[in-house]
């Protein structure tokens, strides 16, 4: 009985001995790990590169609309018109390349008293579709509460990998960074 099983093992053996050859050398280990580790690095590092790329821009849109406001609520007397606050944010805000086709402004008038949230949604630009006009800009009257809001598209570094690919997109492959201020109008 037991020579009807020992060539069967002898013949696994032999068949299957150059497989445990190769399994002990390790020669080329060092090219197997970097094959398997270099593009997962790569991966991370982009994504890091375009997540600080995005923060920065974030900042300096948050500043530059915290700076006009500031302008806008010190000017007394004086209700700047919209394409002049763009002007003002897009030449405050350097990092946001084609600014002046893509930013958004709302100004929305809002009641502390009787509050009501305002839409959700940022107006924002999307350059595969058609331009629509400014879809709410209302200076208000003195002692109101309004809300200033600033939505810009940006086209990511790294669109198909990582944190670009991750990121929700518009029919261009542009994200949105919005930016929201809220400030007293001051009697004139």
């Amino acid at each position: 009985m037991s020579s009807v099983f020992t060539l069967p093992k002898r013949l696994l053996r032999s068949s299957l001995a150059p497989l445990a050859l190769f399994s002990r050398r390790e020669d080329g280990s060092a090219s197997f790990e970097f094959a398997f580790v270099a593009p997962l690095l790569m991966l991370i590092l982009g994504s890091t590169f375009e997540l600080g790329l995005l923060t920065v821009r974030e900042t300096l849109l948050e500043r530059a609309l915290d700076l006009t406001v500031r302008d806008i609520r010190l000017g007394t007397g004086t209700a700047p018109q919209h394409d002049e606050l763009k002007n003002r944010i897009c030449e405050r805000s350097y990092l946001l390349h084609d600014c002046d086709q893509n930013l958004r402004i709302e100004m929305i008038q809002l009641d502390p008293r009787a509050w009501v949230d305002p839409r959700q949604d940022a107006d924002c630009t999307d350059r595969s579709q058609d331009v629509e006009p400014v879809r709410a800009f209302i200076h208000g009257r003195e002692n109101e509460m309004m809300l200033v809001r600033v939505c810009v598209k940006v086209q990511p570094l790294f669109p198909t990998t990582g944190l670009g690919a991750a990121m929700q997109k518009d029919g261009a492959g542009d994200y949105s960074l919005i930016a929201k201020s809220a400030f007293v109008q001051e009697p004139r």
